[in-house]
């Protein structure tokens, strides 16, 4: 009871401050806006699945578009958001979309100050209430590790290769204490420096073709799994 109170007042807290953000569209809400309009509701049997993140995320359909191509799969990442942003596009970018699954990719902007300084624990509870919203709305949640950087070319010096690692083991035992999905796509694309190389993410940060090949079939078996 207390969790469906707490998750009923984090809804209406988030409309709220998106309704106060929308003038200047800091969440920016109009990227996805027309597409979900015109989207409509899941069909009868579809088990509709929202890709929500960042660059990572819509780069994937971009890069390689059939991943997405005749499956119910829906990517909502814009690039350069922090978990804040997301946090304020949920509703709309998945809640109200009526999706069976949410795989939710986030923190690495934060960790790069891409809205300012961010603490973990500002990136834990943003998660957190993503998880809780989704729940509350029988959405069955997949929490992906943040993929490996040992800097950012945009902002160097800023210590990803010690920071990502330190956010992946939280969200690793928070999904498991939260009843949600962990895919591990840290370990399978870290090098020795918790970098990528270049052939998996072409500027250290954002995965080639060859480094969401590696990604697919993780997030694929997490996705049948949630459906079950």
């Amino acid at each position: 009871m207390k969790r469906k109170i707490l998750s009923v007042f984090l809804l209406t807290l988030l409309v709220n401050v998106t309704q106060a953000f929308a003038q200047d569209d800091w969440a920016n809400l109009k990227q996805f806006q027309e597409a979900n309009s015109t989207l409509g509701a899941p069909a009868e049997d579809e088990q509709r699945v929202v890709f929500m993140g960042n660059s990572i995320t819509i780069g994937w359909i971009n890069t390689c578009p059939d991943f997405f191509k005749d499956r119910p799969y829906i990517n909502r990442g814009i690039s350069g958001q922090t978990t804040p942003q997301m946090l304020l596009r949920f509703k709309q970018d998945v809640i109200d979309l009526q999706p069976k699954v949410v795989v939710i990719l986030a923190g690495t902007n934060d960790i790069a100050g891409n809205t300012g300084p961010s603490t973990q624990k500002m990136i834990e509870d943003n998660l957190a209430c993503m998880v809780q919203l989704a729940q509350a709305n029988n959405i069955e949640v997949i929490l992906c590790s943040v993929l490996p950087a040992s800097d950012y070319p945009w902002r160097p010096g800023l210590n990803p290769d010690k920071k990502i690692p330190a956010l992946n083991k939280w969200i690793e035992q928070y999904a498991k204490q939260n009843n949600c999905i962990y895919v591990d796509y840290f370990s399978v694309l870290a090098n020795e420096e918790n970098g990528m190389n270049k052939d998996l993410a072409y500027d250290g940060v954002h995965p080639t073709a060859a480094g969401y090949a590696i990604m697919a079939p993780l997030v694929e078996e997490a996705i049948q799994k949630a459906k079950k």
